[in-house]
């Protein structure tokens, strides 16, 4: 039988702090939330393992150290309201829940919207709110938020969620370009987002946030 609480500390041990990523919030919740409650049934038995869970359909559950490092990034506090764009089963959002105030969290599909709603009531997290919605809209109604993360990477980033960011808000997202990532922090001033580098990343990109095709005649 796997010892899935073993298996919990050995992934922060050996990939979250290793990964220098240290705050306490980050770590209390990585070693709290059950990660292989919120994955496929079939994939239970690698869900400590450091490596995108396959969701189908081109989706993943981030890699922990890039989830780990994501949230280093954007430093959540106790108060702050956060959109979790691409939720998948909850994961990412059990764990936004332990450091946040509360979390929108946004899903496409309502198989997904269901099956995340239900393992997020069954983990008695109670301050996660799961939207069904097109990712790349966001959750504009709930906002704004002081924190987005996107949860797979981009090509490019919708107005419509740059416009769901608080003043002085913080924005996370993997940006790619071919087989090329980086994971970039955009901060909100005067109304426009400037974005800074944090550190290198890849995912498969989100539905909707593929760059548009130019075609010349």
């Amino acid at each position: 039988m796997t010892d899935f609480a073993a298996n919990r500390i050995m992934m922060v041990d050996t990939q979250i702090r290793p990964s220098d990523v240290t705050k306490f919030p980050i770590i209390d919740a990585m070693l709290t939330v059950r990660r292989e409650h919120f994955v496929p049934d079939r994939m239970r038995s690698v869900a400590y393992a450091g490596e995108d869970i396959p969701l189908g359909e081109g989706r993943v559950i981030l890699d922990p150290r890039v989830l780990a490092k994501m949230l280093d990034a954007v430093d959540i506090q106790n108060e702050d309201i956060v959109l979790d764009i691409g939720c998948g089963l909850g994961y990412s959002s059990a764990v936004l829940a332990r450091m946040a105030d509360a979390v929108i969290a946004v899903e496409d599909t309502d198989e997904r919207v269901s099956e995340a709603e239900h393992l997020l009531s069954q983990a008695n997290v109670d301050n996660v709110a799961v939207i069904e919605s097109p990712l790349t809209e966001g959750a504009a109604k709930h906002g704004p938020y002081d924190v987005i993360l996107v949860q797979g990477a981009v090509e490019t980033m919708p107005q419509a969620i740059l416009e769901q960011l608080k003043e002085g808000g913080r924005i996370i997202a993997i940006f790619v370009d071919g087989a090329l990532g980086e994971a970039r922090v955009g901060i909100k001033a005067d109304g426009h987002v400037s974005w800074r580098m944090s550190f290198n990343a890849v995912a498969p990109v989100l539905p909707g946030f593929e760059q548009t095709a130019e075609f010349a005649l």
